[in-house]
């Protein structure tokens, strides 16, 4: 009974020992020529045995009234396989929506701030890849705008490296395209990186617990998701 009994448990912690050591990798890709535009988000876990796929094939500004009209396709392979492509409109509405349920959480979590500051400290970026190709339709103001762009990428970049670690150097290019009386912009962001499982497990106690500390604040968490929609 003792060797039945051990084998089991022995698997167990070894199951246990492989997830906690393993890590959830993930893939962005956002990409604009002209007026088309595309968005790609990857996820993998558990030694590629979970993945999510998550495609935005389209952006469509309708105005400030209507706000962007997006389609999201989203594809995976995990315990339970799930395909499902949806049609959304963002506006001022969607927004102080997503403001309100924020504000919602913020109260009911204890220093959810300094919690979402904890998690992303463990990420790891593996590749940040940014190029930028554009024309102004005059090669002097091409020109200038150029040193500006570089800057202002470089300078988000830094942003970013303040909460979590790039293991290695970001790669930015800005291409200025010399194009008289012709606008022209095209760009293609790539970010690749990991998180560990194991932060992953630990930031979800941690959050559990500051929301417990707060009077209601588990029905509150609650009720948020079950609205999410």
């Amino acid at each position: 009974m003792t060797l039945w009994l051990a084998v089991p448990l022995a698997l167990l912690l070894l199951v246990i020992v492989l997830v906690m050591s393993s890590s959830i990798h993930f893939h962005f890709r956002l990409c604009r020529i002209g007026k088309d535009d595309r968005i790609e988000f990857d996820i993998k876990a558990l030694f590629g045995l979970v993945k999510f796929h998550y495609e935005l094939p389209k952006l469509i500004y309708e105005g400030i009234a209507r706000g962007v009209r997006v389609k999201l396709e989203e594809s995976g392979i995990a315990p339970v396989t799930r395909e499902a492509d949806s049609v959304e409109r963002i506006d001022d509405e969607t927004l102080r929506d997503w403001r309100d349920k924020l504000k919602e959480a913020l109260q009911a979590t204890q220093g959810l701030k300094r919690w979402m500051k904890n998690l992303l400290s463990h990420v790891r970026i593996t590749r940040l890849d940014w190029s930028t190709d554009f024309s102004l339709g005059d090669a002097a103001y091409t020109a200038t705008a150029t040193g500006a762009l570089s800057g202002l990428k470089w300078g988000l970049v830094g942003w970013i490296s303040r909460y979590v670690r790039l293991q290695r150097s970001p790669r930015m290019f800005v291409v200025p395209v010399f194009r008289d009386d012709e606008l022209c912009f095209s760009t293609e962001a790539v970010c690749t990186g990991k998180l560990p499982v194991s932060s992953v497990f630990y930031a979800g106690i941690q959050l559990l617990w500051r929301v417990i500390r707060v009077k209601g604040g588990l029905s509150r968490w609650i009720r948020l998701l079950k609205n999410k929609s």
